[in-house]
């Protein structure tokens, strides 16, 4: 039986990893950042709460990330711990650049120290390459990949750019076992309402029950590549079962705005777009991503990995989820994630 240890488990990422791996017949510990209202309502929803060891820390405090390997012993270390909100590390970006960038370096400064036999997936992102898609190249069908220009246009992407880097260097200069996943974006009913594919759903769920009038957004001509963030729990655990680490891109390889999530998403639910959709300026990011669209050619020739939920059908996952859950609250019905006594946060 393989040991891994997660951190960031109480996230998206995190809570569908360890569901994953428990598969896989992996004894799983995870690093959570203790709070004073719990987040467990991921781990909980997926009924693998009570079969975890969670361990409280910080990816910040080299003294936790030391407590939890000699605690838990790991053959594989997930880090999927992050800031992950580009619009939060424009208010933030020393804290971001902390946990983000420094905080990656203590980690493998520990496994360096304690266990150089440790293998490490490091969560990395599409927001590297920024706006470099536009900058070299306007072929028709263009997509980024492993080796495409790097130029963060924000705090996250910066901070994410270094902890990038700095995988590499481990690998190369002291033989570590370290490996970035350069996702691109990937959801699920699981993710965070501050990304804008979980508010979308999640208003358009309450629109339709008539508990509010209207959803406002900023920027709504962006592109992305989306998939399903379940599915790509499984390129991580792919990256660290080969002999020789490297990095991939894992993506869908198709890119939608996010004008065109909002068209479908209340197309499903019928209801009428123009009527409820306010667009605010303040909602707008300082230096936005135009398009991200994501090459994993890689990906499906060394891992055999493809994603296989299309677009369409992850945005009525995301909505029916959503609008199953507010159904749900409005019958009076308990579960797992009301532990933190607060409805809204889904």
């Amino acid at each position: 039986m393989k040991t891994a240890l997660i951190t960031g488990i109480t996230g998206q990422d995190g809570a569908y990893l360890a569901k994953f791996l428990l598969e896989k017949n992996y004894k799983v510990s995870g690093l959570y950042r203790r709070a004073s209202s719990p987040n467990f309502w991921r781990l909980l929803s997926l009924g693998v709460y009570d079969k975890i060891k969670l361990i409280p820390g910080d990816i910040t405090d080299m003294a936790s990330i030391i407590k939890a390997i000699t605690t838990c012993e790991p053959d594989e270390i997930y880090n999927l711990a992050a800031q992950s909100f580009v619009e939060t590390s424009f208010g933030q970006p020393l804290f971001t650049a902390q946990v983000d960038g420094v905080g990656v370096v203590a980690l493998m400064e520990a496994i360096k120290s304690i266990n150089p036999k440790i293998k490490l997936y490091h969560a990395s992102t599409s927001e590297l390459y920024g706006n470099s898609l536009e900058m070299h190249s306007k072929k028709k069908g263009y997509a980024l990949n492993e080796k495409s220009l790097l130029w963060p246009a924000s705090p996250y992407a910066a901070s994410k750019l270094f902890s990038y880097h700095m995988i590499r260097i481990y690998r190369e200069a002291y033989g570590l076992f370290s490996v970035n996943g350069i996702l691109f974006n990937h959801e699920s009913p699981l993710r965070g309402l501050e990304f804008v594919t979980r508010k979308i759903t999640n208003s358009l769920a309450r629109i339709k029950l008539g508990l509010q009038d209207q959803i406002q957004l900023g920027n709504i001509d962006a592109y992305r590549d989306w998939g399903y963030a379940k599915e790509y729990v499984e390129a991580m655990w792919l990256m660290l079962q080969l002999e020789k680490p490297e990095d991939y891109v894992i993506a869908t390889g198709e890119k939608h705005s996010v004008r065109e999530f909002l068209k479908h998403a209340c197309n499903h639910l019928e209801l009428d777009m123009k009527e409820i959709i306010v667009i605010d300026q303040r909602h707008k990011r300082p230096l936005d991503v135009n398009t991200l669209v994501g090459d994993t050619t890689k990906a499906h020739e060394k891992l055999g990995w493809k994603s296989k939920t299309k677009f369409k059908k992850l945005v009525e996952i995301m909505l029916d989820e959503d609008l199953r859950r507010w159904k749900s609250h409005i019958a009076g019905e308990i579960f797992p994630w009301d532990a933190i006594n607060d409805p809204n946060v889904y």
